[in-house]
């Protein structure tokens, strides 16, 4: 019996390939376009799941010859994610919305769906990939090749069970790969640009999204020094990030960056370049993949950023969700409710939520 794939299809080039490959590979596909966020719910004039995306999802559908259809997902992305997202502004921390937009909305709700609807696999245009290991008999999490393009980072809360049915068809592929053959089948969005922003915040201001969009005000506060001195006035609390320096409005003798924020006091606590940096964190809500416990200080490569080059570090497991992340060399502005994902060569052996 042929296998049947649904195909996460946001209307870009990268979607659009990963259901050209699969039907390559023989499966029979069906192409979903999911509905999240719009301009009803936005103050950003531009969001995702565009009436274009959904177009061009449905066009390049359309020219495979395979079915297309547009899932709701509103309601669970505004409480997952959206709510997520504010909460962490609200409470001083630096949100990864993709990240919980992969667990609890492409790998969570329309994994769901997919097997509700009899589907063998989800597909994605991810660039990573999914190998088996029948020694030990567990799915891995690898990198792709074209590390500039790399999104195993936003994966590493996938389960098990998760792994058993994803296929990231693009995981070996370059992005001018991807493009080409786009090109090649006729594909409509085949010069489509990446979107660079969060989804739902197109225009980059998250502070005026969380105002416009909860009807609340953050009211301005102190800037201070960490032996309290007050060095001006901030914004609102929910304007800053650690390790931010543009922006702050402060005309000081020499730089200062946000190193934390006291939501008690509303006052954001600066400090200087050489103040921001950490030797170890902690990190809990912890997810393994490449076993289901360590047992003993392991040593690993570790990333706090989407962006960041893999440093060096050993990392203990303090309890059943709880590790303890130790680097070489100090790391700058690590960030509270930013991913922590753990590395070993090629592999993601997990990750957790930076406490």
């Amino acid at each position: 019996m042929t296998k049947k794939a649904l195909i996460a299809m946001s209307g870009g080039v990268d979607s659009s390939v990963a259901a050209y490959l699969m039907m390559q590979r023989g499966y029979d596909c069906t192409g979903v376009t999911l509905k999240l966020f719009d301009k009803d719910d936005s103050p950003a004039k531009k969001t995702c799941c565009s009436l274009d995306d959904t177009e061009d999802a449905r066009s390049v559908c359309r020219r495979l010859g395979i079915p297309h259809f547009v899932y709701n997902f509103k309601d669970i992305f505004n409480e997952k994610v959206v709510g997520k997202f504010i909460s962490a502004y609200e409470t001083g921390a630096t949100p990864n919305p993709c990240i919980d937009c992969n667990r609890f909305i492409k790998f969570g709700k329309l994994f769901q769906r997919a097997e509700e609807l009899g589907f063998d696999c989800v597909v994605t245009g991810h660039y990573a990939s999914v190998e088996y290991n029948e020694k030990e008999n567990r799915y891995l999490l690898k990198k792709a090749p074209d590390i500039s393009k790399d999104q195993s980072y936003v994966l590493y809360s996938l389960t098990q069970s998760q792994l058993a049915k994803t296929v990231f068809p693009l995981g070996e592929m370059t992005k001018a790969e991807v493009r080409a053959l786009a090109e090649e089948k006729g594909f409509i969005n085949a010069r489509k640009h990446d979107s660079q922003d969060i989804c739902f915040v197109p225009d980059g201001d998250y502070a005026r999204f969380i105002e416009e969009y909860t009807g609340r005000t953050y009211p301005e506060g102190n800037f201070v020094d960490e032996n309290g001195n007050i060095l001006g006035k901030h914004k609102g609390i929910i304007r800053y990030t650690v390790g931010q320096r543009k922006g702050l409005g402060l005309a000081l003798p020499e730089p200062m960056y946000v190193k934390k924020k006291n939501l008690a006091e509303n006052k954001v606590v600066l400090c200087r370049n050489s103040e921001l940096f950490s030797s170890e964190l902690l990190a809990d809500d912890l997810n393994l993949i490449a076993f289901d416990k360590i047992e003993q200080p392991l040593r690993v490569s570790a990333r706090v950023r989407y962006n960041q080059k893999e440093q060096p570090a050993t990392v203990y497991q303090l309890d059943s969700d709880t590790i303890r992340v130790v680097f070489d060399e100090p790391q700058r502005a690590i960030s509270k409710g930013q991913a922590v994902v753990l590395y070993y060569g090629e592999y993601v052996l997990g990750g957790g939520t930076i406490l």
